[in-house]
């Protein structure tokens, strides 16, 4: 077991690896592939030029997000429009906007445990869960404070409502090699 002052300390100290902390338990972060980076980059890079010069702000991994008082991650995009979490802090404790790009390491948990975790902040609004084998985003998004469930496909453009944000799904797979179906493929498959 390790303190949450511990768990900063270590991630202070360990420049090399990030970390998350889950209920006094520290996990060390896998690596990710390249067209996991890639979309994550892209990802970013998309909504870093939407945003720039508005109130609200994207950041990487890097950042690691305080989602109770006992339980501390590191999402692949975070997005949040609170003036507080800027400057030369490193806790982002206001999320609005989490993206995760699956890993097959990753994803079960992406899907489950830490999707519970993620929609809990009162102030989160969007929670999308990227696909690496297809051109597919699957979204949760908040609306009248109940959560509702989306898909986007490959020709689609993707809408974040609560940063009245929109870029076509393809952008944040450019440079990756996803093998593409057809939209007739994509409902025949999902009616299987």
């Amino acid at each position: 077991m390790m303190t949450v002052e511990e768990y900063f300390h270590l991630e202070e100290t360990d420049t090399e690896n990030r970390y998350e902390y889950i209920d006094g338990h520290v996990y060390m972060m896998a690596g990710g592939t390249f067209d996991h980076s890639t979309i994550s980059g892209n990802i970013y890079s998309l909504l870093r030029g939407i945003l720039r010069g508005k109130p609200c702000r994207v950041y990487n991994s890097d950042i690691k997000v305080q989602i109770s008082q006992k339980r501390y991650f590191h999402p692949d995009i975070t997005v949040t429009c609170d003036p507080r979490d800027r400057g030369m802090g490193n806790l982002l404790q206001s999320p609005r906007v989490i993206f995760e790009v699956l890993s097959p390491s990753t994803e079960i948990s992406d899907r489950t445990w830490k999707l519970q975790n993620y929609l809990a902040p009162p102030t989160m609004e969007e929670y999308i869960l990227v696909n690496t084998k297809s051109l597919k985003m699957e979204i949760y998004r908040k609306e009248n404070g109940r959560w509702i469930y989306d898909i986007y496909k490959a020709h689609e453009t993707v809408t974040l409502s609560s940063l009245g944000v929109h870029f076509p799904l393809r952008d944040a797979y450019q440079d990756v090699e996803i093998e593409e179906t057809s939209p007739e493929e994509e409902s025949d498959h999902e009616t299987n």
